[in-house]
């Protein structure tokens, strides 16, 4: 598949779509592992039918209908004196429940208090449930230092005590102790069988937080890397319509050089845009960026293309911060090529959607197309663009921009067919969706060797439950792409998805790493699934080495979280003997 700065190759996951985050698949084990276009996870499937899970209980626990006297407070009487000191400590409770309900948490904490002094100490079961109740009652009052004290009071004696930890997780994130509430909040998760949504939305936030001010600083420091060569190549063959992938003698020339008829714009040894274009004819891509900026500081005849370069792998090294400058320049180079300028631009909204900036993506490549009306490129990135944000019918109609001029774009046909096929299978719309696996098959027919095709397809295929025609789809892949290692982990992943083979799956996602000891994918799928094997030390070993390789902050913060959720799994499984099921 052609990767691109926005969506480095991977499967196209929409911001409304449906499903688990990844981090959950690398906590739910024993779940089928499915990535692709709208798949259905476990959580939609086992979400219990009276939907009562998925709310937050605020009472606390036990009756809250004490002994009835005049006012509801029982009546002292030689039986409260006859009962046994159990017996009054509930009793006590029962009246602290009455005060919890109508909101009287100071006296239902007196009662809560006075039922924890008279319990036996062997009365573990009743005495964790008087601990969490008055934990309870502190969380109405804000208090949360005491609600962490009496959840880890209750959870010493109940270990497992659902309540108890979720309470102790939510007070822990107020007190800003992200790490110890992601582990409580975890057990919950997995004692729950990820059937509660309040639990698991709070897990996802915290990752989330945890993931952001983890990858905050390890980007900021982050030694720049270069991709592989295929993922390069990939890159630029993005582009149809860009000056600065052509080969060397086109588009090199000034525009006052070119009106000179039959004079050719002299060369020289010196350019070091020239050099640098040379190197990337050569595969030496190191030495690109340097040679950019020879060029830039001499202020030479192609400054403006040394700058777009330059930019372009800054961005493919991760390096977004350096690479705006240079594209700023570009774009505001009123008599630069508008090849050039128009160029800058997607590259610089594709980088503001990476950033999570769509507004400010959609104005550069509304800008783009206003200033090149007739590039296919605009149409075809801002396609992809539209896709990301789920509006599927512009995502089509950019298509279809491209498509008419330039008819031979096998990458806009595969794609468009691939935006009308997620509108027809998240719309339920079985006949559309007939229609867009025709279209797939018009396509591969038409483009027999444009890859990307018969990676969509075979994505699709996986949704339709095809398994053994998708596979098909990924070998044309692999036939004409030997050394793209994201279809060898695509591939792998629908050989657990389809025959549950563990063995065949991982060996392709070790031969894609073999390929490509840069894709940062097939890190992050192998992680995944050796969580789910239960080997969580070298799942966090893989994650750890994805995070590195990551090409954007956004990329790097999911990682994290991935790499998060492993980790406290560890702890949990380590504090509590909940280590789940595995594969």
């Amino acid at each position: 598949m052609i990767p691109s700065i926005m969506a480095a190759s991977k499967p196209v996951e929409p911001q409304s779509g449906t499903g688990l985050p990844r981090w959950q698949l690398a906590l739910l084990v024993g779940t089928p592992i499915v990535l692709g276009v709208g798949a259905v996870y476990l959580w939609n499937r086992s979400r219990t039918k009276d939907g009562k899970r998925n709310g937050e209980r605020k009472t606390p626990e036990g009756s809250a209908s004490p002994v009835q006297g005049q006012d509801g407070a029982p009546p002292a009487s030689r039986e409260q004196e006859n009962m046994s000191p159990l017996d009054r400590a509930q009793a006590a409770k029962n009246k602290g429940n009455k005060y919890f309900k109508a909101g009287k948490y100071e006296n239902a904490i007196q009662c809560y208090t006075e039922a924890i002094g008279l319990c036996p100490t062997e009365q573990k079961t009743d005495l964790s449930t008087f601990y969490q109740n008055r934990a309870a009652a502190y969380e109405q009052q804000m208090k949360w230092t005491e609600v962490v004290h009496d959840c880890c009071q209750a959870v010493e004696m109940n270990p497992r005590y659902v309540k108890a930890l979720f309470r102790r997780a939510k007070a822990l994130e107020k007190l800003d102790n992200k790490r110890e509430c992601l582990e409580d909040v975890t057990a919950v998760c997995i004692l729950e069988a990820f059937q509660n949504q309040q639990s698991m939305l709070l897990a996802d936030k915290v990752l989330k937080q945890l993931g952001k001010e983890k990858a905050k600083d390890k980007y900021k420091n982050r030694e720049p890397m270069m991709p592989s060569p295929q993922f390069i190549k990939s890159y630029f063959s993005s582009f149809t319509d860009d000056i600065i992938s052509q080969p060397l003698q086109k588009g090199e020339k000034k525009d006052e050089d070119k009106d000179k008829e039959g004079e050719a714009a002299e060369v020289t040894e010196s350019s070091g845009y020239l050099k640098a274009k040379q190197y990337m004819e050569e595969e030496n891509y190191d030495k690109i960026i340097s040679e950019c900026t020879k060029e830039v500081d001499s202020g030479g005849r192609y400054t403006a293309e040394a700058l777009l370069l330059r930019a372009t792998f800054y961005l493919l090294i991760g390096n977004a911060t350096a690479a705006q400058p240079d594209l700023d320049r570009v774009i505001n180079m009123q008599d630069a090529n508008v090849k050039l300028r128009a160029n800058a631009l997607i590259k610089r909204g594709s980088m503001y959607m990476q950033q999570q900036q769509p507004m400010l993506s959609t104005q550069d490549f509304n800008m783009a197309a206003e200033i090149d009306t007739r590039n296919p490129d605009v149409y075809h990135h801002r396609g992809q663009l539209k896709i990301l944000l789920d509006q599927v019918d512009e995502a089509v109609g950019d298509f279809d921009e491209c498509i008419v001029l330039r008819p031979d774009s096998a990458l806009a046909q595969a794609q468009k067919c691939f935006a009308l096929y997620r509108q027809a299978y998240t719309g339920n719309n079985p006949s559309q969706v007939q229609t867009a696996m025709d279209g797939f098959e018009d396509v591969i027919r038409r483009f027999p060797k444009c890859a990307e095709g018969y990676a969509l397809y075979a994505q699709a295929l996986t949704d339709q439950q095809q398994f053994g025609k998708a596979d098909e789809m990924y070998d044309k892949c692999i036939e004409l792409e030997p050394d793209n290692a994201t279809t060898y982990v695509h591939k792998g992943l629908l050989q657990l998805q389809w025959k549950q083979d563990l063995d065949l799956g991982l060996e392709l996602i070790s031969k894609a790493i073999e390929i490509d000891n840069k894709c940062d994918f097939a890190y992050e799928t192998m992680g995944t699934i050796e969580v789910q094997r239960g080997n969580l030390d070298r799942a966090i070993d893989m994650f750890n080495k994805a995070i590195n390789l990551a090409k954007s902050e956004m990329e790097m913060a999911h990682l994290y979280s991935l790499c998060d959720a492993a980790y406290a799994q560890t702890e949990v499984a380590r504090k509590y003997g909940l280590k789940p099921p595995t594969l």
